[in-house]
């Protein structure tokens, strides 16, 4: 084989059909589109359009809204934790925080803060620093001999 005989697979790709060029092409006249109607002509715009009807959306209620300054966690459980330091991706002895989380693959990112939750069972004795716990993980992590360290507490006390 040589380089200048290098060429896509058969079929590989397809020819732009070149649309409305006269009727033998079999793309003429209408150019695809379907006969006259608003879809039909160019700049058609009607996502939600009922006909001059009062749309579905306006006829609805409006209901709730979205608090700009709510804080997103991402949540951990603590037999993920567990399974990380089975597998050899968390170490024990340091403080699993929300850094040493992503860093071993446990979250993807840290957005406002790590939250853990009590699905699991731990039993490693370490120490976790996270923004929030679940009621139920805090006495999962103090049954286990680990300690947690709420951040969000301390960030509230300071303010």
């Amino acid at each position: 084989m040589k380089l200048n005989e290098i060429k896509d697979n058969e079929g590989s790709s397809k020819e732009r059909i070149r649309v409305g060029r006269g009727i033998g092409s079999g793309k003429g006249k209408t150019g695809g589109r379907g006969v006259k109607g608003q879809k039909a002509r160019s700049g058609v715009a009607i996502n939600g359009f009922e006909g001059g009807q009062m749309p579905i959306y306006r006829r609805l209620p409006k209901r709730g809204f979205n608090n700009i300054f709510a804080s997103e966690y991402v949540t951990v459980s603590l037999g993920r934790i567990q399974t990380a330091i089975d597998a050899g991706k968390l170490d024990a002895k340091a403080t699993v925080d929300a850094a040493s989380l992503k860093a071993a693959g446990v979250i993807r990112r840290v957005k406002d803060g790590v939250r853990v939750l009590s699905d699991g069972e731990l039993k490693a004795k370490i120490t976790i620093e996270a923004a929030g716990a679940s009621k139920a993980a805090v006495e999962k992590i103090e049954k286990a001999g680990a300690s947690i360290k709420l951040l969000e507490a301390a960030k509230e006390a300071a303010e």
